[in-house]
């Protein structure tokens, strides 16, 4: 009666599947962790351009101005309309829904880059401050792009005059994304990589 031979693997064999599958997730691992971090930030300004188009239908809609709040420090932002589209600047905003936050690996910012998206800014910037409070005043690290009820970037005073100044930027420390405004209301995303000098392409 013949019975078959088992055989194992070696203890050489063991190791260098091991040392294999180590080598893989060294490399995988980096890869996996950079496309998380591009999904969050390419998200992120998905997000920001879509929320900036609804607070131009919601300032159409509702024959006002509309705005989008960000509060820089804490990488957070929310819609608001103005309850008296008589007076500029406005008085008195509504908050519509909950602040939208950031993606834990992004914040807004554009660091040590020197220069805007062709045909956008004239010099690289967050939109302008926001205006709250009786009396009005400027609110530290904010910004706000506001809309008239004609879907039109408007300067935050008195003349309400349109704007192609409006911009915002957010960035993880490899890949910054800005959102530009157009005096017209075209609004557009950008990305280059985190350098001083930046090379724009848009989404």
């Amino acid at each position: 009666m013949k019975y078959s031979s088992a055989r194992g693997f070696t203890l050489m064999e063991m190791l260098l599947v091991v040392a294999i599958m180590g080598v893989i997730a060294a490399i995988a691992l980096p890869m996996t962790g950079n496309a998380l971090r591009y999904q969050k930030i390419s998200g992120d300004s998905r997000d920001i351009s879509n929320d900036l188009s609804v607070a131009k239908m919601r300032a159409a809609a509702k024959f006002t101005q509309a705005r989008i709040y960000v509060d820089l420090t804490g990488s957070q932002y929310r819609l608001q309309t103005c309850n008296d589209p008589t007076t500029l600047p406005c008085q008195a905003w509504t908050t519509e829904g909950n602040w939208t936050a950031l993606s834990n690996t992004v914040s807004f910012g554009f660091g040590t880059i020197s220069s805007a998206p062709l045909n956008t800014q004239t010099t690289i910037g967050q939109a302008t401050l926001c205006k709250d409070g009786s009396p009005l005043a400027d609110v530290s690290n904010s910004a706000c792009v506001i809309f008239n009820s004609r879907g039109i970037p408007v300067n935050p005073d008195s003349t309400g005059t349109p704007t192609g100044n409006y911009a915002l930027y957010i960035n993880d420390g490899t890949f910054c994304y800005g959102v530009t405004i157009a005096a017209t209301g075209f609004i557009r995303t950008w990305r280059t990589n985190y350098t001083s000098t930046p090379t724009w392409v848009q989404q």
